[in-house]
């Protein structure tokens, strides 16, 4: 799908079984424009959109999108909780562990590769969650520069 055939927001919502309202719109954009947001960010973008939306109908709001598959929810360890409207695919992220940046991070190898379980238990796996642990660019070299005495 190019670009151009990509369906507004609004069609999103209603595709998706959602009211459409102004508030919806914002936040699907502002997640979407945005890098792995927390709420506080995804609410001031909001704001910024359409005025004053108050931060239970954002947490609401996020809620109901990630149930409707149109926004993902990341949270990884010692982190709040963050979101991005990257779905459908599998991916993973990496996470620095001094700044606490994220970065998406593609599946290498073939389809899903790691949706096959070495022991599954019974249960039918739709999804997995990788996170790579390590230190951003900005972080390593902020690391390994020599400190002034």
């Amino acid at each position: 799908m190019t670009a151009s055939q990509t369906p507004a927001p609004a069609e999103e919502l209603r595709g998706a079984g959602l009211r459409v309202t102004a508030a919806r719109v914002a936040l699907l954009e502002t997640v979407r424009a945005g890098d792995h947001l927390g709420v506080e960010a995804i609410a001031s973008g909001v704001r910024d959109r359409v005025g004053h939306v108050s931060l239970q109908a954002v947490y609401e709001g996020l809620h109901a999108l990630t149930a409707a598959g149109l926004v993902r929810r990341i949270e990884p360890a010692g982190s709040p909780a963050r979101y991005e409207g990257r779905v459908g695919d599998n991916h993973h992220h990496v996470v620095c562990r001094s700044c606490g940046a994220v970065a998406d991070v593609d599946c290498e190898v073939g389809e899903a590769p790691c949706l096959t379980a070495s022991d599954d238990h019974g249960f039918a796996i739709d999804e997995a969650e990788v996170i790579y642990w390590g230190l951003c660019p900005d972080c390593s070299t902020a690391n390994s520069a020599p400190r002034a005495l």
